[in-house]
């Protein structure tokens, strides 16, 4: 069960006009809130403002007000001729080669944007469903359905969740695709779960919960075990899924044996951090507070890397579960971009992205440490945040996890 780029090329060659209307709707709501971010500045800049402290209220006066108001409405005039247009506009044909990358730009925009997307209705905002080779085999709509035709027959699915701004069809890269090579060698049945990355990750979990159950019910033969794959934030969305599936007593749960984070940021991450700061020091100049404004547009998504949110609790890490089922196996793989090991000595870095401890697990307060096992704990060097989907010694780690599930569970069977 190779994937190869040919396979992936042939879904969905074509740009639809659900997405070029989706598009064009966020180019309009962008440039309205540019014009609404410099108008904002220059009405502070020309009613002089106080360096710090409360803006100057209201719109732009004169002139420049008249040209701030005429921008605004051509730009909506526009956007509602778009809106009339879509209707006649006939789908865009795409060159193959160019599907993976409109399927990368959707996902960024979705990770960016994604919460505003699902609120405005946007076209763009990716549904959630379970795909291979970039074939949807169940979708979140598709709970109540009875049709288990499309599903694999195969008792052992692996469920791969991707990270943030990411897709699916981004696991394979440079030709190698964890879950297929393990599809080769172990006979593993790999799904790639297609989301949104910019909603809240409860949200995602409790909808993956929702979905794996509706994959349980419609399995065409009986499941031996489940295991889940998160790569960065998909260790987060993975574990909400895990907290919702307990709190709703889900039958799947009871087949979960194994979860694996490659990169998660179990603690949070600092970038996210970094730009929660940065946002605060500038909304106190009202010169500079119509910029911060454009900066939390960033998705509840990226908000909740803040802290490693993955459940409904705005008190943020302290709300963070941490405890798992007694029967599930779980494994963190931390990357670091350092060569040779410098644990002892504290010059280890991180991979880029994540902070070691936090893609481990670790905690200095045990309350909010994931208490793994430490031979549950597994350290990657000399390799980077995305470099962890192509690692050959990633890739050794997850089979030889995958291998003992296998292993157990055929000797409960005999």
């Amino acid at each position: 069960m190779t994937l190869s780029t040919e396979t992936i090329t042939k879904v969905s060659p074509q740009l639809s006009k659900q997405e070029i209307l989706g598009a064009s709707r966020l180019a309009i709501q962008a440039v309205i809130g540019i014009t609404d971010a410099v108008e904002a500045m220059h009405s502070n800049i020309s009613r002089v403002a106080p360096v710090i402290g409360r803006g100057r209220s209201g719109r732009a006066r004169g002139l420049s007000g008249q040209i701030y108001s005429s921008v605004r409405g051509i730009t909506r005039t526009v956007g509602f001729g778009l809106e009339a247009a879509h209707r006649i506009l006939p789908s865009i044909h795409l060159k193959s080669s160019h599907h993976r990358t409109r399927e990368a730009l959707v996902s960024r925009i979705n990770g960016v944007f994604g919460d505003h997307l699902e609120s405005s209705q946007n076209p763009l905002a990716i549904p959630m469903s379970l795909r291979h080779n970039g074939q949807r085999l169940l979708g979140i709509q598709d709970c109540d359905a009875n049709s288990t035709s499309i599903l694999p027959r195969n008792p052992r699915p692996v469920i791969f969740v991707h990270g943030l701004c990411m897709n699916d069809l981004q696991w394979q890269v440079n030709g190698h695709d964890h879950g297929a090579v393990l599809a080769q060698e172990l006979g593993i049945a790999p799904l790639y779960l297609h989301y949104n990355s910019g909603r809240r990750i409860a949200d995602n979990g409790r909808e993956l919960a929702m979905l794996l159950e509706a994959m349980f019910e419609q399995w065409p033969c009986e499941l031996e075990e489940l295991v889940l794959v998160g790569h960065s934030m998909g260790g987060l969305v993975s574990r909400s899924a895990v907290h919702y599936a307990q709190a709703h007593r889900h039958q799947w749960l009871e087949k979960l044996s194994t979860a694996v984070f490659l990169g998660s940021p179990h603690h949070g991450a600092p970038l996210e951090r970094i730009g929660h700061l940065a946002g605060k020091l500038l909304e106190a100049s009202p010169y500079s507070a119509p910029i911060a404004r454009l900066g939390r547009v960033r998705s509840a998504g990226i908000q909740d890397l803040r802290h490693g949110r993955v459940i409904d609790d705005e008190s943020g890490s302290d709300g963070v579960p941490n405890r798992f089922p007694d029967h599930l196996d779980v494994h963190s793989i931390a990357a670091s971009l350092s060569a040779i090991d410098g644990t002892k000595n504290g010059k280890l870095k991180g991979d880029g992205l994540v902070p070691i401890n936090s893609a481990l697990g670790q905690h200095r307060d045990q309350s909010k440490s994931l208490g793994l096992p430490e031979q549950n704990q597994h350290l990657i060097l000399n390799t980077g945040h995305l470099q962890l989907l192509e690692s050959r010694m990633v890739y050794t780690k997850l089979k030889a996890v995958i291998e003992d599930v296998i292993e157990d569970v055929t000797e409960d069977v005999i």
